[in-house]
């Protein structure tokens, strides 16, 4: 079968390689020269810790399916990282001792941590904590290096071929395929069009879908020169529990009651991430902003509460921060749903609406997909 892809990040991505994978052919279409999309914008974290337990089956067939692609793909930089939510209150401390008394706990790989064991896990955390929830599921992907790796591996197989800088005008269907109509004049005939627009709501998307049940969310992130020694696990704050669905309900509820952020976190719904480079830099976010239209420029405030937060948990001074910037994903409106997925004619569909959740689940996201469609 011969598929149209367009999109050209992690869920577009996903998908092609989901299809490449079982003997199909794939052109893929993408608009900017950088394919776009949370790999290149985000963390690179795949994130079991977090996820709800309605999603948790799902996050780990992706979690394994994203280590069998590193040991393929060597180029997208798979490591079992790990992480540690570093908790610095007591409240924060019932939280993260009910999430390590939970049923599923083992499941996720969760382990509550003296600090003492916390150091010998990460050496590079001198600063002050009270304990660390431990999650040894949590894996990283290089975030810049993940998606041209997939390509290049792609495109060796000789069923796939990457158009960059090219904007898809129109999707028809044909009766037993569709066309795809670009920006430069050209069609591109296929047995099945795949859209995944990432957070383009408007344009062809609307016209093919209408109005998807999703929303965007605007968030600002940064990165450092090289720590210059290894971090050894992903990195989170407690503020991160008021933000996850894994850690809900009453222990939740009473942080939230107890323990107010700062004026700048609150604003902002920020909660610290942080994650290594394999360059020694450190990728550091994030914050949450759904009203929009979104700013064009990044406000300062939020960087000056991440920076202050990382370097009391690692005890040091962060290294000069070389870039900052801010992404935009596109989120289903029912949580509950990992993505939406919306047939838009007998032969073409529109994928979207994963969240911050787009980098983690994609491998299984794009098999799902597969496995519908019969491919």
């Amino acid at each position: 079968m011969r598929l149209v892809i367009i999109g050209g990040g992690i869920l577009g991505t996903a998908h092609a390689f989901a299809a490449v994978t079982r003997g199909h052919e794939v052109v893929h279409l993408e608009r900017e020269p950088e394919a776009r999309g949370a790999t290149v914008r985000g963390f690179g974290l795949i994130r079991v810790a977090g996820c709800s337990s309605t999603e948790l089956d799902t996050t780990l067939r992706s979690r394994q399916l994203w280590e069998e692609i590193g040991g393929k793909v060597a180029g997208v930089g798979f490591r079992r990282t790990g992480s540690i939510t570093l908790i610095r209150t007591d409240a924060e401390l019932d939280v993260a001792e009910a999430a390590a008394a939970h049923p599923d706990a083992e499941t996720r790989g969760l382990e509550l941590l003296e600090p003492e064991r916390v150091r010998t896990i990460s050496p590079a955390l001198r600063g002050k904590f009270l304990a660390g929830l431990h999650c040894s599921t949590d894996a990283a992907v290089e975030s810049r290096r993940a998606l041209p790796a997939l390509r290049a591996y792609l495109t060796a197989t000789g069923r796939y071929t990457f158009h960059s800088t090219t904007e898809a005008r129109s999707v028809t269907e044909t009766g037993s395929g569709a066309r795809v109509l670009d920006d430069h004049g050209r069609t591109f005939e296929a047995d099945l069009v795949l859209h995944c627009p990432g957070a383009a709501h408007s344009g062809l998307t609307r016209e093919l879908a209408g109005v998807l049940p999703v929303h965007r969310v605007r968030l600002q992130m940064m990165q450092t020169a090289p720590l210059g020694e290894p971090l050894t696990t992903a990195i989170a704050d407690g503020d991160s529990f008021r933000h996850h669905p894994a850690f809900a309900g009453p222990v939740v509820d009473a942080l939230n009651a107890e323990q107010s952020q700062t004026a700048i976190a609150a604003e902002h719904r920020m909660h610290l991430v942080c994650v290594q480079r394999l360059h020694g830099g450190l990728t550091i976010g994030d914050t949450r902003e759904y009203t929009e239209p979104f700013a064009f420029d990044v406000d300062e405030a939020p960087y000056e509460h991440l920076t202050q937060v990382t370097e009391e948990l690692l005890g040091r001074k962060l290294p000069p921060v070389v870039r900052r910037w801010a992404g935009v994903h596109s989120r289903s409106v029912d949580p509950a749903a990992p993505m939406t997925r919306v047939k838009a004619g007998e032969h073409i569909w529109v994928v979207t609406g994963t969240g911050d959740r787009g980098l983690t689940l994609a491998p299984a996201l794009g098999q799902d997909t597969a496995d519908l469609l019969n491919l």
